[in-house]
């Protein structure tokens, strides 16, 4: 366990992370800082602990809009995947008709060579 120091609203804070998160918890940190400094540039001074929540509160929204956001996106995907199986399935079907039409016709192209061989006679073999 690592510990670090942070400012957030002009105070430091020590806080604990695991090791590696190190350089995480501060941009981490930098961030609420500079959220809690732009609200102290709209508001004014009205508390620290009022800005800090309020900084607090504009993180939360945005991570709220940004799960939505990564829902929709993920019902999307699924949606695309339901899509892509169809078309897959669909694509199979028509190959599968198309080889046994194909089949069909090589078939008959062959039972009319055999009617045309057998009507020739003696003459030259056709196929």
């Amino acid at each position: 366990m690592s510990h670090i120091n942070v400012t957030i609203n002009g105070r430091q804070y020590r806080m604990a992370c695991e090791e590696g998160q190190e350089v995480r918890l501060l941009k981490l940190a930098e961030s609420l800082e500079s959220r809690v400094e732009e609200l102290r540039g709209k508001f004014g001074e009205i508390g620290d602990a009022r800005l800090t929540v309020m900084a607090a509160l504009t993180v939360c929204d945005e991570l709220l809009d940004a799960n939505q956001r990564m829902r929709a996106l993920e019902e999307e995907l699924e949606n695309l995947r339901s899509v892509r199986v169809a078309a897959t399935d669909r694509a199979r079907v028509t190959q599968i008709a198309v080889a046994n039409a194909l089949n069909a016709a090589a078939d008959r192209i062959e039972k009319t060579t055999q009617v045309l061989n057998r009507t020739i006679g003696g003459g030259v073999a056709i196929g």
